[in-house]
């Protein structure tokens, strides 16, 4: 049918006017063509869009998915196509998170601000701490496997007393990522915070004993504090800090890891806007988190239902906020986070 219509066209142009005045057909060849061409042509398409077993259909939802690939496979992801410029104005995926050799040179001003943030001992040398710490600890690239297909799922737990009643700990538990900071426990609060642990974020001071499942994961806030990590699985001779510490801690030296350094100064100054003297260590792991998971949930972070700030396993109620921290402006930035769905936060038993 397509065929039979264009040839009848093409024959009417081609031989009835061929049979009319010359003189005639000359004055007004531009005017009658012109229509008749341009029915031509929309007849041509209107019979094959009409007669096409399968026409082409373009549809924004085809676009977005043919032009823009997910970043990951959860329902959401902390990487997206259409981030505002809020969050791509702090958000640096070139800053290393976690500490190797390849990676481990600082800027002179990374090391003077890492250096100046604890007193330390001012003689060490840096790059022979790396050497020591990458000599017993794994040296490698971790968590570089961002794909479209993957789906990481991580639970930042802290230590706030709104936990106590929450009943998460299940929920806690079904995340592939576990982290928990400092001593916060389990047992005895499973109900709450749950059992299961994959990463346990420590420094000297706040160090505890981990089953053979969890990564220790180191905080440097000294260089210090690496020379004590040496220690700790060699000679146990660093018993003090600023305060007593444990020499020794009982943990999987094949599953240890150092955050770097600049990743503490990248959340300070890009995140923080450099508010207080440095940032907490549950900050940073939030960072730390949206940097190597594809979905972040947040618990046990705030104060407690009747507005005190301590921990769960406190039994003192010790008050716990403040300190050389941006408090306020750290919880004010985890809200912003929170509306940008790049985390939840569950705030706990209210």
């Amino acid at each position: 049918m397509l065929t039979d219509a264009f040839l009848c066209l093409f024959y009417y142009i081609l031989f009835v006017h061929q049979e009319q005045d010359a003189s005639t057909h000359k004055m007004n060849i531009f005017n009658r063509l012109t229509p008749l061409i341009i029915t031509l042509l929309l007849s041509f398409m209107t019979i094959f869009f009409l007669y096409t077993p399968n026409p082409i259909t373009i549809t924004i939802d085809s676009f977005d998915d043919s032009i823009f690939e997910a970043s990951c496979s959860c329902k959401t992801c902390v990487m997206g196509f259409m981030d505002d410029d809020w969050f791509v104005y702090r958000y640096d995926p070139t800053i290393p998170a976690l500490l190797n050799r390849k990676n481990s040179a600082l800027r002179r001003d990374t090391n003077k601000w890492w250096r100046g943030l604890q007193s330390s001992t001012p003689r060490v040398n840096y790059t022979e701490v790396v050497d020591q710490l990458f000599s017993l600890f794994p040296d490698k690239e971790h968590y570089s496997d961002a794909s479209p297909d993957r789906c990481r799922t991580c639970a930042v737990v802290g230590n706030s007393a709104n936990l106590l009643g929450s009943h998460y700990g299940s929920l806690i538990d079904l995340h592939d990522v576990v982290f928990r900071i400092n001593k916060g426990p389990t047992k005895g609060y499973e109900k709450d915070v749950g059992s299961k642990t994959t990463h346990r974020i420590l420094y000297p001071e706040s160090a505890v004993d981990l089953d053979n499942s969890t990564h220790l994961v180191l905080f440097p806030f000294k260089i210090r504090d690496m020379q004590w990590l040496i220690s700790t699985f060699t000679t146990r001779h660093i018993t003090r800090t600023y305060t007593r510490v444990k020499s020794s801690v009982n943990a999987d030296e094949n599953k240890v890891m150092i955050l770097h350094p600049a990743f503490i100064k990248y959340v300070y100054e890009k995140w923080l806007l450099k508010h207080g003297r440095y940032p907490s260590t549950g900050f940073i792991t939030i960072l730390f988190a949206l940097h190597i998971c594809d979905q972040v949930n947040v618990f046990g972070f705030g104060a407690s239902s009747t507005g005190t700030w301590h921990h769960y396993f406190d039994k003192t109620r010790t008050h716990y906020k403040g300190g050389p921290h941006g408090g306020d402006f750290e919880n004010k930035t985890m809200h912003q986070l929170q509306q940008r769905n790049k985390i939840s936060i569950y705030k706990g038993y209210r």
